[in-house]
């Protein structure tokens, strides 16, 4: 097969499963969406079965991997003793939730159901199955096509090479822990350093398309659809810019992890230059199935390392936030700061603008029932706060340990987004409401 014929078939094929609207269950999603769906809910017990080997193994060889002498087929799982530990615990929380059996704070749909049923379950299968896809895109020459083109655009917004849209893309149109996935990966090969790395991972790790959808109809805000994922989609870009600027992310060295493999100036007019190192690249690179059955062994084996984290961390934060008053008390001071901002219902709202670091679903629960204004202006904002520590946080700390990104940092930054979201999305809120866009919602 000659190079460019395996750069159309693979950038056609991988873009199509993840870009590409098609029907499915009453509503319009992306192929790589109706997979995962229908895999959950074709075996759902296979799939808790699956999830809690993979949690099991991620356990086991980690303890291996830290005992001196270990075997170098376990070094994937070498980590610090307390990801080791975290992950140790998430075995122990995962066996009573795959067998349905424990306490009422553990098997509840807020904490644990939650987190085995939909999160746990979730990124057991988009883990590795867009692992596969994104192999085949990146082995055939798309990362080089994309890269260049856009080259011109993020350099100067973002400081990142145009390599980075890629990552971009397979979080808005698939999941953020496939964007993670890719950018662990380029990391490793030298082609990001590390301050690219955690800008992409801390930028540009967003929520799909489809679950902007769920929060928005959780909401009862389907009708503004459009004008919801506009808004999202601007204001995670403008933040961007902004946090590229400041620290943590200023504080990251410039160093590679990786033999350094930066990006190279195109040459020649731009689509053209991106055609011919695309071309290049599928041409090097090695047949279909070695790529993914590559992508499948790498995919299971991140799934492994970071499910057991995911559900300790994530539960944790999910029972703060139910049977703890922490978030009342973190959105007092914030009450007069929305009112201030001409927000109606200000003292419902303030708690869910803190309790997005614990799972971006959950600020959606707390104003179901607030003004519309009110639940517009929390929708956006959960979604773009982007760091919650149910799985986006713990995945980040444990597979970019080297980076470093830090606890501390994913704090920072979930406080920078919100200082800079809450006045931003409060002022477009009011603005909408002036022109009437609420009108007829209830």
């Amino acid at each position: 097969m000659s190079p460019s014929l395996r750069l159309i078939i693979s950038t056609l094929f991988g873009l199509g499963f993840f870009a590409l609207p098609v029907p499915f269950d009453g509503k319009w999603t992306v192929a790589f969406d109706v997979v995962v769906s229908w895999l959950r809910g074709a075996a759902p017990s296979a799939v808790s079965v699956y999830a809690l080997l993979l949690i099991a193994a991620g356990a086991i060889l980690s303890v291996s991997a830290g005992r001196a002498g270990a075997s170098s087929s376990t070094h994937a799982f070498a980590a610090p003793p307390v990801f080791r530990a975290l992950r140790a615990v998430g075995l122990l929380l995962a066996i009573p939730l795959a067998l349905g059996v424990g306490p009422d704070w553990l098997l509840a749909k807020e904490t644990g159901g939650l987190m085995w049923g939909t999160l746990i379950s979730s990124v057991a299968i988009i883990v590795p199955l867009g692992a596969i896809m994104l192999n085949l895109l990146a082995g055939y020459g798309c990362l080089e096509l994309v890269g260049t083109i856009t080259r011109p655009l993020m350099r100067p917004l973002f400081r990142l090479p145009g390599r980075a849209a890629l990552d971009d893309l397979t979080s808005w149109l698939g999941s953020y822990s496939v964007g993670l996935y890719l950018t662990r990966r380029l990391l490793d090969q030298g082609r990001y350093t590390r301050r690219e790395a955690f800008t992409i991972a801390t930028c540009f790790s967003t929520v799909s398309v489809g679950f902007v959808g769920v929060v928005a109809s959780t909401l009862n805000l389907l009708p503004l659809f459009p004008i919801i994922f506009g808004s999202y989609f601007v204001v995670v870009y403008l933040v961007a810019i902004i946090q590229v600027r400041l620290w943590p992310t200023t504080n990251v060295p410039t160093t590679y992890v990786g033999a350094p493999d930066p990006e190279p100036e195109p040459k020649g007019p731009l689509v053209a230059a991106a055609l011919v190192a695309a071309k290049e690249q599928a041409a090097r690179a090695r047949p279909m199935p070695h790529l993914m059955i590559e992508g499948l062994r790498d995919g299971v084996i991140l799934a492994a390392t970071i499910l057991g984290t995911i559900l300790t961390v994530g539960l944790a934060a999910l029972l703060l936030a139910e049977h703890t008053p922490v978030f009342d008390w973190l959105g007092a001071p914030i009450a007069p700061v929305l009112s201030w901002l001409g927000l109606q219902d200000a003292d419902r709202l303030a708690p869910a603008v803190t309790a997005g670091v614990t799972e971006m679903y959950i600020p959606a629960l707390l104003v179901k029932d607030a003004p519309v204004a009110g639940r517009f202006f929390i929708c956006l904002l959960s979604i773009s706060q982007l760091v919650f520590f149910s799985s986006v946080g713990p995945m980040m700390l444990d597979m970019f340990r080297d980076v470093p990104i830090r606890l501390r940092d994913l704090f920072g930054i979930f406080l920078l987004r919100t200082v800079l979201l809450v006045p931003v999305l409060a002022l477009w809120t009011k603005l909408l409401v002036s022109i009437g866009a609420f009108a007829g919602l209830a």
